[in-house]
């Protein structure tokens, strides 16, 4: 009977909402409101609207679903306007009954549909930023493996040319190769709201790639794809795939983007590797072994396939950088220039082709509005490169744009957050600006990220000195890279900072055993650009220990070096510089004077404000050593007074200043800018 009685109420229920054309009002509701949703899932992306924006849409219509049904039972639209709906001959309990129905069935109906549409609006609605993890080769020769980071780094880089993305640059990512993911902590670490993370097995003249896409704030699966096609279809497989990705974060593509995505960077299989190889090595900026062995991979690419213009770019890039750390020779400039020059001709609109042109121009002439101009080219092709925001910045503080260049570094920084070298760069600008507070927080992130880094500890130490003339941080440093493997270049680094720190320390029997103990068949066959540097330190400190004969002996045979090498690098102000340093102890005035001129007319401040300083501060030693106080004094006023490396407390400490301390002016000098950093 109970069952009956239920049954006929429901029947009255659905009869009387019939009546009162519910139903119409519910189902118009119902696509009304998905309509609103979808126009919103389309149209927020695009106007940029904060990502609570959509769900609150929603829970707004699902909220209103109830009383759009209560607002349905009570009136009813006729043709004289809105009236209130004639009541039927139930009984008022009968009635009250149908509303509650009604209610209840009206959340129950909003309740199941939030369950159903905001986790996948939370699912979707993440930032548009984006990780690119290695792949995982499955194969097991060492060429698939290479094969693998290829697809992988091709993936990345057509991702990287979408300006309305963020990607992470390779560097950062390659540290999570072979270790189990954790998504949410990766995405938290490298500043990402999705994770991409695949796997590549070549066999033969097949290649099957597997994908997915994984939303880092909630480690859900967004969306995945299986390719298996032949070999010679792997650029299209990667081009489709960042379509794709682009496609699932709701990122804009432009034309010209996708154009360059569709572009095969060569035909040439082999070619292909060799570049991919040479590609991973060339990442590593302070492993000169390394970048040597990158270079033979280049040059074997571009043998394979000399219209591979990619390749062409980025082997001018590493002659361009050996131009300026390593080998600052005519033959690696004219070289840097004429690779740039092809790849441009072969492709124009390459964005990394400029980029090439833009480093041959700033490593090469110090032309820097004409490297500028590259850059800023490059960077509308590459808006997602870090190098780029590196090159940007490294231009604008030589220009003096100090705050601009920070900002860049700043970006290269955040589009590289597990490289160290975008902080050291940082790092750099603070200490020339002299805000040591930012400096030192600077280079300390780099050291959780790298706590054996040279170049981190050589700043990190620097900055001490700079600072409070502190030379503890330096032994710090000393013993913290002792237990990492060194390669030759490391070994004469250190060896020499350790003779520098003698120095300052005033050990000089301890600074002289240590650079005679470094070897000069190591100078000879790989360094002989810093061979001078070694007697050049011997003759400092057998001087410092009245060995006169000895000294002289030293600064010589630097003499000898430095004139061999100027031959090699005419232009570098940097050896005209050292040289004069050297003529000067050697008691030749005139000589000295004159490379001081060429050192300060090859790189003056007004044309290079980072440079710069470091030059003039060169000259200023020259004119202690030659007893010229007023020379000296007047320099470093002007090098305290504006942005450089120059501080009290450097000069304090350096013995190189010692012909200058008893001179009233020098003391007043010190005085004057004590306590200014």
């Amino acid at each position: 009977m109970v069952s009956t009685d239920k049954s006929a109420a429901m029947t009255s229920f659905f009869e009387e909402a019939k009546r009162r054309k519910v139903y119409r009002v519910a189902a118009a509701y119902i696509i009304a409101a998905g309509g609103i949703i979808q126009l919103a899932s389309a149209a927020f992306p695009a106007w940029e609207l904060p990502n609570w924006a959509l769900r609150l849409v929603i829970v707004l219509l699902l909220m209103g679903f109830p009383i759009a049904l209560i607002l349905a039972w009570a009136y009813d639209i006729t043709a004289q306007g809105v009236r209130a709906t004639p009541t039927s001959a139930v009984p008022g309990s009968h009635r009250r009954r149908n509303i509650i129905m009604l209610v209840l069935t009206g959340v129950a109906i909003s309740a199941a549909a939030g369950f159903f549409l905001l986790p996948r609006v939370s699912a979707h609605k993440i930032d548009k930023s984006i990780a690119v993890l290695p792949f995982e080769s499955l194969s097991d020769e060492k060429e698939n493996a290479y094969f693998a980071d290829g697809v992988q780094d091709d993936v990345l880089t057509n991702l990287s040319k979408i300006g309305d993305l963020k990607v992470i640059s390779r560097t950062s990512v390659m540290p999570y190769r072979g270790k189990a993911s954790n998504v949410r902590e990766i995405g938290k670490a490298l500043g990402v709201g999705a994770i991409l993370e695949g796997s590549v097995r070549r066999i033969g003249n097949r290649v099957r790639v597997n994908v997915q896409l994984i939303n880092a704030e909630n480690d859900e699966h967004m969306w995945a794809e299986d390719y298996d096609r032949e070999l010679t279809d792997v650029f299209a497989i990667q081009t489709d795939l960042a379509q794709k990705i682009a496609n699932e974060l709701r990122a804009k593509l432009s034309p010209s983007e996708k154009a360059r995505m569709d572009r095969k960077p060569t035909e040439n299989g082999e070619a292909y590797l060799a570049f991919v190889q040479a590609h991973n090595l060339s990442c590593a900026v302070e492993d000169v072994e390394k970048l040597k062995q990158s270079e033979q991979l280049y040059a074997r690419a571009i043998e394979l396939d000399p219209k591979f213009a990619l390749s062409l770019a980025r082997y001018s890039q590493l002659q361009s950088w050996f131009f300026h750390t390593v080998e600052p020779t005519r033959e690696r400039r004219q070289k840097a220039r004429a690779l740039a020059e092809q790849a441009l001709q072969l492709q124009p609109d390459l964005p990394e082709a400029h980029l090439a042109m833009g480093q041959s121009y700033y490593y090469g002439d110090n032309n820097y509005e004409a490297a500028q101009k590259e850059f800023e080219i490059a960077q509308r092709g590459l808006p997602n490169e870090s190098e780029v925001y590196l090159s940007l910045g490294a231009i604008q503080r030589r220009q003096g744009k100090w705050a601009e260049s920070t900002a860049n570094f700043e970006k290269a920084a955040s589009l590289n957050p597990k490289d160290s070298w975008p902080l050291q760069n940082l790092a750099q600008n603070y200490q020339v600006l002299r805000n040591f507070d930012a400096a030192n927080k600077t280079i300390d992130r780099g050291l959780e990220l790298d706590p054996h880094g040279l170049g981190l500890w050589e700043i990190k130490s620097k900055l001490a000195v700079a600072e409070k003339g502190d030379l503890s941080v330096s032994e710090k440093a000393f013993e913290a890279v002792k237990s990492m493997p060194m390669n030759d270049e490391n070994k004469l680094r250190i060896a020499g900072a350790r003779v520098n720190v003698f120095l300052l320390e005033r050990k000089y029997q301890d600074g002289l055993q240590e650079a005679e103990s470094l070897p000069d068949d190591l100078f000879r066959t790989a360094f002989p650009q810093h061979w001078s540097d070694k007697y050049y330190l011997i003759g400092l400190a057998r001087k410092a220990l009245q060995d006169q004969a000895g000294a002289r002996a030293a600064f010589l045979k630097a003499k000898d070096l430095l004139d061999a090498q100027l031959k090699e690098s005419p232009d570098s102000p940097e050896m005209h510089a050292q040289l004069a340093k050297v003529l000067a102890y050697l008691g030749e005035k005139d000589a000295a004077l004159a490379e001081a001129r060429d050192a300060t007319e090859l790189l003056p401040e007004s044309k290079d404000s980072f440079g710069g300083p470091e030059i003039a501060e060169g000259v200023a030693q020259v004119h202690a050593i030659l007893g010229e106080n007023d020379g000296a004094i007047e320099i470093l006023d002007g090098l305290l007074s504006r942005p450089s490396a120059v501080t009290v407390e450097g000069l304090k400490v350096n013995p190189i200043w010692d012909p200058l301390r008893s001179d009233p002016r020098f003391q007043a000098l010190l005085q004057k800018y004590s306590g200014k950093a």
